[in-house]
C-alpha cells in the first residue's frame, strides 16, 4: 500500500440551472447541465493509523464536519472493508463559495483515493449512497470518469445523473465578482423570486443536451439563481455585462454564484478578452473537460 496519494478535484460550472419551488422536505428540484472545467483542487492523501479523516487546508478554515469527513464516514459505512484512516491536505485552486462545486469535487476525489487504497471499485448504488450522505452536488462528481472529469444532465435534488459526452472545445473566462452569498441565502432569494415571478421560459429538460451541442451563441440556457441574485448584487450584473460587451458567445452565473463565466469557441479570442478584462476584474481562463 502506498503511503501518499495525489488526486485532482476538478471544478464544475452549470449550463442552465432551473430551480423549482421548494419541496415538502425542504429541498429544491433542479434541471441542469453540469460540466467539469480545468480548474482544480489538489488532494494529498496520506494513510494514518488512527481510523479517521483529518483534513488540513492552509488557505481556509474548514468546519470539523465537512464534505471530506462526511464522504470518508459514508465510504466506511457502505463498503465491507477495514478502511484505514487518512490525512487529507488540500491545495485549494477552486475559490470557496463561488458556485463551482469545490467541496463536492473534493469529496468525490477522496472517494476515488479510498477506492485505490482499498483496492476496490464501488458500484453505482454505493456511489449514490455515499453522495446522499455527503451533499447534493456530490452525486454528479461521483459519476464522472476515473479522473473526475465529465458532463451530465442532472435533475431531482441532484441524485438523477445522466452522463453525456463532454465537449472539450469550449473556453470559459471566469470572473469572480467578490460578492459573498451563501447557498442558504441564495436559495432564500430564489424562493422569493419564484413567489413573485413565474413567467420565465426555461428550456425543457429533454432539450438540454441538444442545446448543449449547439454553438454557444445559440444557447437558451437560464439560471434561476442569476435572475434572483442580480436583483441584489450589482457586481454580478456588472460582471455579466462586461462579458457580454467583450463579445462572449454566451455568459451566465455558475450554480448559486457568485462566479460568472463567458463561453468562447476560439481560444485566441478568449485569451485576448481575458487580458482585457483582467485589468478590471479578477479573472481566470479555463477549458471544459
Amino acid at each position: 500500500m502506498l503511503r501518499e496519494y495525489h488526486e485532482r478535484a476538478y471544478a464544475k460550472v452549470n449550463f442552465n440551472l432551473r430551480v423549482l419551488p421548494k419541496r415538502a422536505d425542504g429541498f429544491h428540484d433542479i434541471e441542469s447541465v453540469f460540466q467539469t472545467i480545468s480548474l482544480y483542487d489538489e488532494l494529498i492523501v496520506t494513510v494514518q493509523d488512527e481510523k479517521k479523516c483529518t483534513v488540513l487546508c492552509d488557505s481556509m478554515n474548514l468546519p470539523v464536519e465537512n464534505t471530506l469527513t462526511l464522504a470518508y464516514k459514508a465510504f466506511c459505512e457502505v463498503v465491507n472493508f477495514d478502511v484505514p484512516g487518512v490525512i487529507v491536505k488540500i491545495n485549494k485552486g477552486i475559490p470557496s463559495g463561488g458556485g463551482l462545486g469545490g467541496g463536492s469535487a473534493d469529496a468525490a476525489a477522496l472517494v476515488r483515493v479510498l477506492e485505490n487504497i482499498c483496492n476496490l471499485e464501488l458500484s453505482d448504488l454505493q456511489r449514490d449512497l455515499i453522495a446522499e450522505k455527503t451533499g447534493s452536488d456530490v452525486f454528479f462528481f461521483m459519476h464522472c470518469n476515473s479522473e473526475g472529469k465529465g458532463c451530465a444532465l442532472v435533475a431531482g435534488r441532484g441524485e438523477c445523473v445522466k452522463m453525456i459526452d463532454s465537449r472539450n472545445d469550449l473556453f470559459l473566462l471566469l470572473i469572480f465578482p467578490g460578492v459573498s452569498s451563501s447557498t442558504k441565502d441564495a436559495y432564500s432569494l430564489v424562493d422569493s423570486f419564484l413567489q413573485r415571478e413565474n413567467k420565465v421560459k426555461y428550456p425543457a429538460f429533454g432539450e438540454l443536451e441538444a442545446i448543449y451541442r449547439r454553438k454557444p451563441e445559440e444557447w437558451v440556457f437560464i439560471n434561476t439563481f442569476t435572475c434572483a441574485l442580480c436583483s441584489k448584487y450589482d457586481e454580478i450584473k456588472s460582471a455579466l455585462n462586461a462579458l457580454k460587451d467583450a463579445g462572449a458567445d454566451y455568459c451566465d452565473m455558475s450554480g448559486s454564484g457568485s462566479t460568472v463565466f463567458g463561453v468562447f469557441t476560439l481560444e485566441q479570442q478568449a485569451m485576448n478578452i481575458s487580458n482585457l478584462l483582467c485589468e478590471s476584474w479578477n479573472c481566470l481562463l479555463v477549458q471544459t473537460l
